[in-house]
């Protein structure tokens, strides 16, 4: 199982990544108007959010008017999306299923995978498989975007000797209960895989202060260099059309590499669809 697959995970996402992006490298500011302008310039034919989590792109985009579907590989991330949209008296088709097998019989213009979805595909295999079958659910020129970053060899070292139990203090946010919860994380890194491993812990506080709960949820993802993503576009049947850095509209030079080391930067990738 994944971080998400968990119904504390699920029921405590939307508090908990507020904190997040808030400020530093991981600032999400802007982020959804970001799809939106998106989903006005590609979604005509029809849109879908795929590892959607509780719906942070999927409503707001339904909320003004685009039409779109989501999909998350957790039930328990769709259950919570699925409820937010009853409350907003939105009628949405958001289903769990596998990004690399989904299909819900029908073709879209825009296929959106936002922050980090794209990220937990743990080897390139299934970044493939994924790939191959979104193209399948696109139509013709239809566009594919998703998030990836650039790897940080100095954190990079530092994860290779780091260990399962070498939790590093995260952020602390207030749960679904109305209770204080510090988050630590202890990630691991395997320079062969290209892969994060570790575990996200959990502790609980109550009033005085005082340790009430804690759990374990384990993570999983791949890091992924610029130059394969070229790759796997052009065998997947994409081009890559543009790479944002970050939310506000700053365009990467796609034939200038050196820029990787001149930001450390969150890329959104804009692939199309070739026939």
């Amino acid at each position: 199982m994944d971080l998400h697959d968990f119904r504390d995970v699920a029921e405590n996402y939307d508090r908990y990544l507020e904190v997040m992006y808030s400020d530093g490298f991981d600032r999400h500011e802007n982020f959804q108007e970001f799809y939106l302008n998106l989903a006005k310039q590609y979604g005509q034919g029809g849109t879908v959010d795929i590892a959607c989590g509780t719906g942070a792109v999927l409503l707001y985009l339904a909320e003004r008017g685009i039409e779109i579907d989501g999909t998350d590989l957790s039930e328990e991330m769709c259950k919570v999306a699925a409820r937010k949209a009853e409350e907003q008296n939105l009628n949405l088709n958001i289903y769990p299923a596998d990004m690399t097998k989904f299909n819900s019989g029908r073709k879209y213009s825009l296929a959106i995978i936002a922050r980090s979805g794209f990220m937990h595909l743990p080897n390139q295999q299934l970044q493939i498989d994924a790939l191959k079958n979104i193209r399948e659910q696109l139509l013709p020129n239809g566009i594919l975007t998703f998030n990836t970053f650039d790897p940080w060899p100095p954190v990079q070292a530092e994860q290779i000797h780091s260990t399962p139990d070498d939790y590093v203090f995260r952020l602390e946010y207030v749960n679904a209960d109305e209770n204080k919860e510090k988050i630590y994380n202890a990630i691991s890194y395997d320079p062969i895989t290209q892969q994060m491993k570790g575990n996200w812990k959990f502790e609980t506080y109550n009033d005085a202060g005082e340790i009430i709960g804690e759990r374990i949820r384990p993570l999983l993802m791949r890091q992924i260099y610029r130059s394969e993503v070229f790759l796997l576009a052009e065998l997947c049947g994409f081009e890559v059309m543009d790479i944002y850095r970050g939310y506000n509209g700053d365009k990467e030079d796609l034939n200038d590499p050196s820029t990787a080391w001149k930001y450390r930067s969150n890329l959104i990738w804009i692939l199309r669809k070739k026939d």
